[in-house]
């Protein structure tokens, strides 16, 4: 698979936040151009969440800078990006339709409808229906649905594979690809394998302090 040339660049450089008075991530540096993915790996409570809150704008940082460059550059990282947390964002009382046409309402820039994007997840027989009817994996494939509506080049992705089953979670690869393959972005954490292709990698571990591990592919683009 060959990845399209594209100038944007995410720029990442020492950045930190506080979380209960502590410091939960310290020191974060990396840079992820275009059409790449890195993946963040480390034990429960290491700060992956925290690390995709931040650089969505969810919580403050308290120390470095993030920029990315050759989108919209007069907007925030965060303002450039959907985050796919461990909560699917979604209105129980609104209809499938509903719920997404808010997103697409509020993020702008829409790409699909409603409809096309239930269908790209496998759900468009559910579009009426209230979402407080969802299933746990029907709603998790709505919330995905999310990121179809609205073009941002950048995706926040925690665990996405939670509550999906087999086929969506190769459908799931197969949106993930075509992202990348766009020139779009991709920061995921994860423990379960993602089916990305040679995504750079970010490995978070108490043992280093505040000094996150890099393996080689990750410093290939910049080093600091």
């Amino acid at each position: 698979m060959t990845l399209q040339e594209d100038t944007k660049l995410l720029s990442v450089h020492n950045l930190g936040c506080i979380r209960g008075g502590r410091p939960v991530i310290e020191n974060i540096s990396f840079d992820l151009p275009g059409g790449k993915a890195l993946v963040v790996t480390g034990p429960n409570g290491i700060g992956k969440s925290s690390l995709l809150r931040t650089l969505a704008g969810l919580i403050k940082a308290h120390a470095g800078s993030m920029t990315l460059e050759g989108a919209e550059d007069d907007l925030s990282v965060g303002q450039q990006a959907h985050y796919f947390g461990h909560a699917d964002a979604i209105k129980p009382a609104l209809s499938c339709r509903e719920n997404l046409k808010f997103w697409q309402t509020y993020y702008g820039h829409p790409t699909r409808s409603p409809y096309q994007a239930m269908i790209e997840v496998g759900i468009e027989d559910l579009i009426d229906l209230p979402a407080a009817y969802l299933s746990a994996g029907q709603r998790r494939r709505l919330s995905l649905a999310r990121l179809l509506v609205s073009y941002r080049p950048l995706w926040l992705l925690d665990e996405p594979t939670s509550a999906l089953d087999k086929a969506s979670e190769h459908k799931l690869e197969v949106l993930m690809a075509e992202h990348l393959i766009e020139g779009g972005l991709i920061i995921a954490a994860t423990h379960a394998p993602l089916g990305l292709v040679d995504p750079l990698r970010l490995h978070l571990d108490r043992n280093l302090a505040s000094e996150p591990a890099l393996d080689d592919a990750l410093s290939e683009p910049t080093a600091h």
